[in-house]
């Protein structure tokens, strides 16, 4: 599926594809923005595929509204419903390729915008000729070869005024600094292009060095990742490997990730994504999940729980096979309805084997249980009495005893 605006760029991709006699279809997308201009270009593109004896798929889009009500710019709002709705026509239609008409000159002003915000070397190694689903196959050639090659073959298109208007910062870089830069050599383009496959191999080199790293120094635990602090401050430059191995995350704050290597345990830095904790000489990884401080019944007589952990719950005979998971009780000691909640301070329960009380929080310390897991761990209780702290100590005022005449077993199913 090619996606086709009208202008000179995606015409000429369209004339490729069908010359090559590719099995293809068009999709544009009528943003709403130039009034008649807008719906003369969803006229053309319609033409263009009756031209071709091409499927064509055609939306509208309300840009403006969209982009107000997600307080984003009007190119943003522009890209994000065109590629949903690109998605949304490819998985319907299983169409396997999207191609889009990028070329050369895009690749430098993209290069030249994200220099400019500091991006870094990924940010330089500029459009991706292939990636997933979307393949761009102009990329090696100049917006100058693209229009001789229209002239030559008299191929019609459509010119959208709103490339003119230097008010936005792409058009500023195109009308603006690419022509300086290419007065400064014949070849500018093709030495751009060269510096670029450079840069490419020198990232394809650091990428491979950093997940060679994280083998070795992320260590995952269930849904959280483990790592070494010491590890860490032994890499240099710190910064830079802070970048490299946590901008995946979503981390942008490199000043506080270095800084929270040497925090105090229990230290948090959070992302859009995930949060990263100090846990005495680790840093503790995971994803940002919505809290559940909720608590939940179970009544007499139920036999399983979906919520929030999945619990088997029967009568049994006898003790078969105990492990962390598994919890056998006497079920006289019981008093319904049983709850289930988070560990708040101050909890305290007889963990089974020992004598006396022990608080929850120091029951956590001695078994070196991390951060996260004590955030989410959960309680089963029978009034206001912790009967077992799910998946790691039973309480042992609920255990079987020669008296016992029936038997309750929990089982966590994971």
């Amino acid at each position: 599926m090619l996606a086709c605006s009208g202008g000179v760029d995606s015409v000429v991709l369209a004339h490729l594809c069908n010359s090559s006699n590719l099995d293809f279809s068009i999709a544009h997308c009528n943003f709403k923005l130039r009034g008649e201009d807008s719906d003369r270009d969803q006229s053309f593109v319609q033409n263009l595929a009756k031209e071709l004896n091409v499927n064509c798929f055609i939306t509208e889009f309300d840009t403006k509204k969209y982009a107000e009500e997600h307080k984003t710019s009007i190119q943003i709002a522009a890209r994000e419903l065109r590629y949903t709705w690109f998605a949304e026509i490819q998985k319907n239609n299983q169409i396997p390729i999207l191609v889009t008409a990028h070329h050369m000159d895009d690749d430098l002003e993209t290069f030249i915008i994200n220099l400019s915000r500091g991006t870094g070397i990924n940010g330089l190694t500029g459009i991706p000729k292939r990636n997933e689903n979307l393949a761009r196959p102009l990329l090696n050639f100049s917006r100058e070869q693209i229009l001789t090659f229209a002239n030559v073959e008299e191929i019609n298109w459509r010119k959208d005024i709103s490339n003119d208007d230097t008010k936005y910062l792409r058009n500023k870089v195109r009308h603006k600094i690419v022509p300086l830069l290419k007065e400064l050599h014949p070849t500018f383009l093709q030495n751009f292009q060269k510096t670029q496959e450079f840069l490419m191999q020198t990232a394809s080199f650091g990428e491979a060095h950093i997940k060679n790293l994280k083998e070795q120094i992320f260590v995952s635990e269930n849904d959280v990742i483990r790592i070494d602090v010491k590890k860490i401050q032994e890499l240099k430059p710190l910064k830079f490997y802070a970048h490299a191995l946590f901008h995946t995350y979503n981390f942008k704050e490199w000043d506080n990730v270095t800084a929270l290597l040497t925090a105090m345990s229990g230290k948090e830095i959070y992302s859009r994504t995930h949060k990263l904790v100090k846990d005495r000489d680790c840093l503790l990884l995971s994803k940002i999940e919505p809290e559940d401080n909720s608590s939940y019944e179970i009544k007499e007589n139920c036999a399983f729980i979906k919520e929030p952990i999945q619990i088997k719950i029967k009568e049994v005979n006898e003790i078969v096979h105990t492990t962390g998971n598994t919890l056998y009780v006497d079920k006289k000691t019981l008093k319904y309805p049983l709850v289930v909640r988070k560990w708040e301070e101050g909890d305290y329960f007889y963990p089974l084997g020992m004598k006396g009380k022990k608080k929850v929080a120091k029951f956590f310390k001695d078994e070196k249980i991390d951060i996260i897991s004590k955030q989410k761990q959960w309680l089963l209780c029978s009034d206001n009495k912790i009967v077992w702290v799910i998946g790691k100590r039973a309480d042992d005022r609920f255990k079987i005893t020669d008296a016992t005449k029936s038997i309750l077993k929990f089982e966590v199913i994971k």
